[in-house]
């Protein structure tokens, strides 16, 4: 994030010069698929700045006027697919750690911008030692999300 844009992330108007094309995608989508790995059970910086980046104030959301609870803004998102890839094993991440990648979509993003939007969420556990077959389940599992939405 540029220094401007950091400075005019809460003041009325957010400075949205250089990203006014991809906040203009997020506007009009109705589907999106996010596919990343995780890093030590958060998103690459990449990710995390697109969201800071492009879900600002005054396009995923809106600040209550007496700094109360949020006000969704992203009412044309209908869906939302995570797909990640981990190293780690299943259970530490949900047993251990309790999904925090998957808490933060679903709770911090989708649930204060977009709260109509149904999401999912497929882990890749032990990505560096799966096998091609594993590797292919994994694959028709996505497939099979993909094609449980309504066209």
């Amino acid at each position: 994030m540029t220094d401007e844009e950091r400075q005019s992330y809460y003041s009325p108007t957010f400075d949205q010069t250089v990203v006014k094309e991809n906040i203009d995608d997020l506007l009009s989508t109705e589907a999106l698929i996010l596919v990343f790995p995780t890093w030590w059970f958060g998103f690459p910086a990449m990710l995390k700045g697109w969201f800071d980046r492009i879900w600002a104030p005054g396009v995923a959301y809106d600040h209550a006027n007496d700094l109360g609870a949020i006000q969704p803004k992203l009412d044309n998102l209908k869906y939302t697919l995570a797909i990640t890839s981990l190293g780690s094993a299943w259970w530490v991440d949900r047993l251990v750690l309790w999904q925090p990648v998957k808490r933060i979509l679903k709770i911090a993003l989708l649930s204060t911008c977009a709260p109509k939007c149904h999401f999912q969420m497929l882990s890749l556990y032990k990505a560096e030692s799966l096998t091609q077959v594993q590797i292919a389940s994994f694959c028709a599992r996505i497939e099979a999300k993909i094609a449980s939405w309504p066209k």
